[in-house]
């Protein structure tokens, strides 16, 4: 008996009395009459509400309305008269259709069919974001519909619509901590969670990197979505791809990065300030305002070219990585390979060099200080890329003449890549074929 107090009573009274007031009785500190009829009115209308007793905050509902005087009767009379048992219906409709020899995988995906339906169509983001604030912690029904994919699926189209409700938000995150973190790459709302953000992040390059490039086409577009959602989640993620191409197998980093690159391009996002951030050629001022310039208005320029070109023939040129870009190579193919393409004679010798330059050339990095350059092929590149354009500047009788020359040039790489690119703008032509006479297309 040494558990009870002198009162007969354990001590902080585990037996909450807030029920035990009568309609009538005096409330003092409960905020008067007012407050009380007005708190009543407010819980009597939810009563009112069709099968308000199957929604799961009764309980705190039904505390706060007898708490402020509310009579017992009115609110069994309007959750009685307002019940119309639509779950219990359900069911009873889902037995039946059972009976009738549908299988109860079936039904069972008719009905939640329909009800993703109707919460897509009726989903209020300012009432789901009231849920916290009236549990005060994480409803247990919600962690048990994490748990199925079909509904995991349901706040992933919920979050793409409603990407400012706090409680998907909160969803979100609660799905990566289960471990989905896989299935969501397609979410912008994990874009604004780093922690999210973070796991998805990891979990979409691991899958990209084992993939292969059967991986790469097929999962690169949901992560292209995913990076370039912002500013904020483009430069994280380059920062930590830039760290990752100095490990080893940094090649396939750095061409998911290149690729992510392309992407923010295709988008209309200018994001050449912050890839030349990244970069090296962020240590060589001028090279990187050179480049900034034409990248930004994806055309290339006799002067910027002249400052590379410049650069690149010293004694101490900047690295080659600074130039060996994607986009940077697709304006010189459209410089010097393009149909109708203008180009000074007195620069074309620059365009080529550079080109070869970024083609050819071969550095060895030790402890990030450089320390050789090779350059073998550069001026075989570069007699190859002037034999090629020179050609593809000519009649069609006339570079049938040349096909052996033409198909020599073509064993370097980055002439094979030019040569193609100009089949292609010529053959994409629509008077191409209009005017064609020979039975074989030479560029065919």
């Amino acid at each position: 008996m040494d558990d009870f107090d002198d009162s007969g009573s354990w001590d902080g009274d585990p037996y909450d009395r807030s029920y035990d007031s009568l309609p009538g009785e005096d409330h003092e500190g409960e905020g008067g009459d007012d407050e009380d009829m007005a708190v009543q009115q407010e819980c009597l209308e939810a009563f009112g509400t069709r099968d308000y007793i199957m929604e799961p905050g009764i309980f705190n509902m039904l505390q706060r309305y007898f708490q402020h005087g509310g009579a017992p009767e009115q609110v069994i009379d309007l959750l009685s008269t307002n019940y119309t048992a639509v779950a219990q219906m359900v069911n009873v409709l889902a037995e039946w259709l059972i009976l009738t020899g549908m299988k109860p995988t079936e039904v069972q995906d008719m009905v939640e069919d329909h009800l993703k339906e109707l919460v897509l169509k009726h989903f209020d983001p300012k009432k789901a974001d009231t849920i916290f604030s009236e549990e005060g912690e994480t409803p247990a029904w919600l962690e048990e519909m994490i748990a199925h994919p079909k509904w995991r699926s349901l706040f992933y189209k919920l979050a793409e619509d409603y990407p400012d409700c706090l409680m998907l938000n909160f969803t979100i995150k609660l799905i990566s901590d289960a471990g989905y973190q896989g299935e969501i790459t397609s979410v912008s709302t994990a874009s604004q969670q780093v922690e999210v953000f973070s796991r998805v992040l990891r979990t979409s390059l691991a899958n990209l990197l084992e993939g292969g490039e059967e991986g790469l086409e097929k999962n690169l577009p949901e992560i292209n979505k995913m990076v370039c959602h912002g500013e904020h989640t483009y430069l994280y993620s380059q920062a930590l791809l830039q760290y990752l191409k100095e490990e080893e197998g940094g090649s396939a980093v750095r061409r998911i990065s290149q690729e992510l690159q392309k992407a923010a391009k295709d988008m209309g996002r200018d994001v050449t300030e912050m890839t030349l951030a990244l970069g090296k050629a962020a240590s060589y001022p001028r090279a990187c305002q050179a480049l900034a310039c034409m990248l930004s208005r994806n055309a290339l320029n006799p002067a910027d070219i002249t400052v590379l070109f410049k650069m690149y023939s010293g004694n101490n040129p900047p690295p080659v990585e600074v130039i060996r870009s994607p986009l940077f190579f697709e304006l010189f193919m459209q410089a010097l390979f393009k149909p109708g393409s203008k180009l000074n004679p007195e620069h074309k010798p620059k365009y080529i060099y550079l080109l070869a330059y970024a083609a050819s050339v071969h550095e060895t990095w030790k402890k990030n200080k450089r320390s050789a350059i090779a350059k073998d092929e550069l001026k075989s590149t570069s007699q190859a890329i002037e034999r090629a354009t020179n050609l593809c500047c000519k009649e069609r009788s006339e570079v049938v003449a040349e096909l052996g020359t033409l198909y020599s040039c073509i064993r370097v790489p980055v002439v094979g890549m030019g040569v193609l690119r100009w089949i292609d703008w010529t053959v994409s032509e629509p008077s191409y074929f209009k005017l064609l006479t020979d039975h074989t297309p030479i560029h065919l």
